[in-house]
């Protein structure tokens, strides 16, 4: 094995020694650090333990991979995002590190069981939904393909924050998610940044005689990296692990402004030490924009300064940088690096402009996630310079440029200028800086990245057509599948092999044993398991809320053998949620009407929050509360229909409940989701689709076959567009000319699905939306009445399906099959081609010899 022959020394010994070595480090963290002895250390202590053990191997790879890039002098990715949402890191680190089976053996030794060692740690509160989803799974897949990169983002004390629903009422609280240590994270004081705000510009000429800016009398904050450690999966030991850096201002004491508090101040004493304190604090008042502003430049100032640190590392001067960087911007949050690398560059190292926009161009790009208007940030431009003066200066140049460039391009055409100007209406408009700045852009499934080219930016890619390109998302399958599905995995690679779990396009091979009866037995009997696992997740440990606060067991009468239907997602109104509690009342209404049909049993789930500021979506949240109510208390209706809302969504839940579902509920506004990845998710657990043509449910109808893809419905993103343009759709002529779909708007307002006035009130503002319009807008803005007709007849389609369970099987193994394409081992790889030019660097034997042995030396032999 050469030199390298060291690092199979612990990973080859039996399952049975290996555990043995790990209760004694398991009994050596407990004693050292916590004072406890194995019998006495209760389950949070021994979890901790477990971790503190499990980290050493991890450690030898990180330093290992870390100074194999340096050596190499690799070129890397600097992955920026205001969002990650990686879920529990132990199940998956398990996973990754191939040592479940060792760990399991452990847990039998000591008596303790892995769910109740997984239940101590929280999920970190880090991000929100799919985009924070995204960007985990990026680097899982980054760090397995052994790509040099690092992540940065922040580090927030409180999360977005936990939702409680109080008898359907959502109530925002503090995520307590870092209550307790976090062993997977390592405070890097000596990494610490300070970045600067407000302050008063000074003009001075850098060393070649430009005009650059100096900044008098700023507010400095001391940003403090935390480090995680992201690993990557190998079949052999040489794992790759990549780091996640997060910055906090909360730990440094050095933003508390004790002067202020002093004068009673305290609000402004405190906000530096509060700025990492919460995602995307409400913006509907100043203080929540300026903290928000805050929170991005913070992020950025902090990452510019430590990769021009890392770069100079193995570096002298700056001319390789334009080579050996390149900075992924994920939506626009982080977008005014641009404007700091630039300030940056020709500020300290006294590059020519010129140049220095050279270098910015080539070495950022930026992925969009989003047509929606209000997601293309844009920031007051007086608030921008009041907090960042200098930045703004330098966007002012950027704008000036770039919009004579426009000029002598396209001569005469304000209107176009006008559009593609970075500053416009008194407003910083950051999609337009990021697209400037990036040399490329790219959107996240086929149908989305032509809307940005056709619509969203049409001027910009007119200008600049080869900057555009896509790359379709995917989802960590090995996470998604192998880890939250251990069953359905081991059924898959009973049959194609194992070879799946790294190259997931193998897993087409399973579409051959889509029609074998066994296989069908086998798949149906794994499903049942996983939906009694979330039945009795929900009556055990999620627990509803009534008015009170207090605890109560849900309202589900139906048992396993039910159609599981689940809609799991950030609740906004073009996700549709609302589309789907309307078919619930006409469904209601039809078996109040009929209740002796043979109907198909269905438990319908609901999960996700709605943004604190955002009235109509918790409007939406209580209206599907009282549906449930309704139908669930009904004794003739509920033998047929449950409904339920799940509290509190994140990846944990989630790892339950996507298992679970026969059926996935992707219902947007067609045009409206750029790509989605719960779907992929759902699909890759055996769940059918119900969709729309949008987002990457288009790519993945197309992977499975419209032979296997039954449940489309609804308009077209075309279709939408045209209607749009044309003023066509009349929401009230659907209302008034269908009597079902009468009776079921109708009954928003007339009272009869509430037991109090406010609830009223709040269903009788999404009749007005939908047949009225609200805040100015125009009635059923997002189509929901026009897709219902085809919504409910698809769903029959569904129930005539489930009623022949080896039909339904057969369909669900396709489905699986035709997931090979959704992976984000294949998205960071297209990336990595297309994008950032990225090459695969693995552990250079040498250095990791070198890491071991020095953790050999340092370690007891009784440890080893």
């Amino acid at each position: 094995m050469g030199n390298s022959g060291m690092i199979y020394q612990y990973t080859t010994e039996s399952t049975e020694t290996q555990a043995a070595v790990l209760v004694m480090k398991i009994k050596h963290y407990l004693i050292t650090t916590m004072g406890r002895v194995l019998e006495e250390a209760d389950t949070e202590e021994f979890y901790r333990a477990l971790c503190y053990a499990l980290r050493e191997q991890i450690l030898i790879n990180w330093q290992a991979t870390a100074r194999s890039w340096q050596k190499k002098d690799a070129r890397m990715v600097f992955y920026l995002s205001l969002e990650y949402l990686p879920g529990r890191f132990l199940n998956n680190n398990l996973t990754n590190l191939k040592n479940i089976q060792v760990v399991q053996l452990v847990l039998k030794k000591t008596g303790r069981t892995l769910p109740d060692i997984l239940s101590h740690e929280y999920d970190p509160g880090l991000g929100n939904g799919g985009l924070g989803r995204l960007a985990s799974c990026f680097l899982d897949s980054l760090a397995t393909l052994k790509m040099p990169a690092r992540g940065y983002g922040l580090r927030y004390q409180y999360g977005l924050f936990e939702q409680q629903l109080l008898d359907g009422v959502q109530i925002e609280k503090p995520d307590m998610w870092l209550l307790n240590e976090n062993p997977w994270e390592f405070r890097r004081d000596q990494r610490m940044i300070i970045t600067k705000f407000c302050g008063n510009p000074v003009k001075r000429l850098n060393e070649i005689g430009d005009e650059v800016y100096d900044l008098s009398d700023p507010e400095a904050v001391w940003a403090i990296p935390y480090d995680i450690p992201i690993i990557g999966y190998s079949e052999a030991p040489d794992f790759a692990v990549v780091t996640l850096r997060l910055w906090s201002t909360k730990e440094s004491p050095r933003n508390f402004l004790l002067q202020r508090y002093n004068a009673g101040r305290l609000d402004q004493a405190a906000e530096n030490t509060t700025l990492t304190d919460v995602l995307y604090p409400t913006d509907i008042h100043d203080v929540g924009k300026r903290v928000r502003l805050k929170q991005e430049f913070l992020m950025v100032s902090a990452s510019v300064q430590d990769i021009l640190r890392y770069y100079l590392t193995t570096h002298t001067n700056l001319d390789e940088f334009h080579d050996k960087v390149r900075i992924q911007i994920n939506d626009t949050h982080p977008a005014m690096i641009i404007a700091e690398l630039m300030r940056v560059l020709t500020n300290y190292y006294s590059m020519p402009w010129k140049k220095a926009w050279e270098v910015t161009q080539e070495c950022t790009s930026y992925t969009n996630h989003t047509i929606l208007s209000e997601a293309l940030e844009q920031w007051d431009q007086s608030l921008y310079r009041y907090l960042l003066p200098r930045q703004y200066k330098i966007i002012e140049r950027i704008n000036l440029d770039f919009c004579t460039s426009v000029r002598r391009q396209f001569p005469g055409d304000e209107e176009r200028v006008r559009k593609m100007s970075i500053l416009e209406n008194s407003m910083v408009r950051m999609a337009n800086l990021a697209i400037v700045g990036s040399h490329k852009i790219n959107g996240v499934a086929a149908l989305h990245s032509e809307i940005l080219k056709k619509s969203t930016f049409k001027e910009f890619y007119e200008s600049f057509p080869d900057k555009f390109t896509n790359v379709t998302n995917g989802v960590t399958h090995r996470r998604w599948l192998l880890t939250c599905n251990p069953e359905l995995a081991a059924f898959i690679t009973e049959r194609i092999g194992n070879k799946w779990v790294t190259h997931f396009q193998e897993i087409s091979k399973l579409a051959s044993f889509a029609s074998d009866e066994q296989s069908q037995k086998t798949f149906l009997e794994i499903k049942r398991k996983d939906k009694q696992r979330l039945l009795d997740a929900l009556n055990r440990d999620w627990r509803s809320h009534d008015a009170s606060g207090k605890q109560v067991s849900p309202d589900i009468s139906l048992d396993a053998s039910a159609l599981f239907d689940v809609q799991a997602k950030r609740v906004h109104e073009y996700k549709r949620q609302l589309l789907n509690a309307i078919r619930l009342i006409m469904k209601y209404h039809e078996i109040q009407d009929n209740p002796n049909q043979p109907y198909v049993k269905r438990l319908v789930l609901f999960a996700g929050k709605a943004a604190s500021s955002y009235e109509t979506a918790k409007t939406i949240i209580r209206l599907i509360h009282c549906i449930a109510k309704k139908i669930n208390r009904d004794p003739i209706v509920s033998q047929y229909l449950n409904v339920h809302y799940i509290e509190n969504y994140n990846v944990s839940h989630a790892e339950i409940i996507i298992p679970a579902a026969d059926l996935s509920e992707q219902i947007s506004t067609a045009g409206m989701e750029a790509s989605g990845t719960g779907n992929m998710k759902f699909a890759m657990n055996g769940a059918l689709t119900i969709g729309t043509e949008d987002g990457a449910n288009i790519e993945m109808r197309e992977n499975v076959t419209d032979a296997w893809w039954p449940f489309k419905f609804g308009c077209s993103a075309q279709e939408i567009a045209d209607m749009k343009a044309a003023r066509s759709y009349n929401a009230w002529e659907i209302y008034s000319t269908n009597p079902k779909i009468k009776r079921a708007i109708d009954s928003l307002r007339d009272r009869s699905l509430i037991t109090q006035e406010v609830e009223h009130q709040s269903l009788s503002s999404l009749y007005y939306t939908l047949l009225e319009g609200s805040w100015g807008s125009t009635p059923d803005r997002y189509f929901v009445l026009k897709d219902l007709v085809s919504y409910c007849e698809t769903q029959q389609k569904v129930d005539d399906l489930y009623a022949t369970p080896m039909k339904w099987a057969e369909y669900a193994i396709h489905n699986i099959a035709g997931m090979g394409n959704f992976s984000t081992d294949r998205s960071i790889q297209e990336y990595c081609d297309n994008i950032w030019s990225l090459q695969a660097c693995d552990i250079d034997p040498e250095i990791f010899d070198t890491v071991y042995r020095a953790y050999i030396e340092s370690t007891p032999s009784s440890l080893l």
